[in-house]
């Protein structure tokens, strides 16, 4: 399905692409003939990240940050002066972290909430201005997280994430007169380096409920990453405004309350 020139003559930009899924993605898009801008906020692993990446194709690596409409302007005339032009855009940047909304203070709010709602709608308004509306066509993956039945212990992921799933549906309907796809991907449990920034003991309780997620199994950050390029490509070109779970059909049945069954103690009230 992903031949080499799946995406020949594509231009793509992967926030968050240094590490984890977003590296992943920039790697299967490079594999399918793209052209493709990473970006991530700290220099010297981007540029090491984008120099690996090169084996596989044209990649280079832009400082940015998200939240900071100045920087992802920069970032949108890197791309116009080096390429001319965007075709996909993958907003993969994000983070969160594991607290009971009861302990989760203004910062750690407003944190998640910049980063991964705001930052998410500022890189799409602006790549959206500079490339895909004056071109009329573009394509938009936005990575989510499994809101579908709430995310107990991550109150503030679940929100801005939630929230990034109605701008995917919203903006199917407004840009459509654009051409401009939209579509996000929401993952499970990935065994990534994203797993491995939570707290030892977190991470052995997800090894823990492994085995009620219907797969038995977390999920692999390639599998995301074909799961992007899928609805990248005009394979999907008659996809516009959906979710797509790579989860192993864990939204459909895994006990969410685990994490806040852990933080109490293991009693559940």
């Amino acid at each position: 399905m992903f031949t080499k020139d799946l995406f020949n003559n594509q231009i793509a930009l992967v926030t968050g692409g240094r590490s984890g899924i977003g590296y992943a993605i920039a790697k299967q898009l490079l594999q399918s003939g793209a052209k493709v801008m990473i970006a991530s906020r700290k220099e010297e692993p981007l540029q090491q990240a984008a120099k690996e990446l090169q084996e596989f194709g044209e990649c280079d690596g832009f400082k940015c940050d998200i939240r900071q409409t100045e920087e992802l302007q920069a970032l949108a005339q890197h791309i116009k002066k080096k390429w001319g032009r965007l075709d996909i855009l993958v907003n993969n940047a994000g983070g969160q972290f594991p607290m009971l909304a009861e302990h989760l203070n203004d910062k750690g709010w407003n944190a998640v909430i910049n980063n991964n709602l705001n930052g998410t709608f500022f890189a799409t308004r602006e790549m959206a201005n500079a490339f895909f509306i004056p071109q009329k066509s573009g394509t938009i993956v936005n990575i989510i997280v499994d809101v579908f039945r709430g995310v107990p212990g991550m109150i503030h992921t679940g929100a801005a994430r939630a929230g990034v799933e109605n701008i995917t549906k919203t903006l199917a309907l407004e840009w459509a007169d654009y051409n401009i796809r939209i579509n996000s991907v929401a993952p499970g449990i990935i065994q990534s380096s994203g797993l491995e920034t939570y707290p030892k003991p977190i991470q052995d309780m997800y090894e823990g409920a492994k085995k009620a997620i219907p797969a038995r199994r977390f999920g692999t950050v390639e599998e995301v990453a074909n799961a992007v390029c899928f609805l990248a490509s005009p394979m999907a070109s008659y996809i516009n405004g959906i979710s797509l779970y790579v989860d192993g059909a864990a939204h459909l049945n895994f006990d969410k309350m685990v994490l806040v069954d852990m933080a109490r103690g293991g009693q559940r009230k």
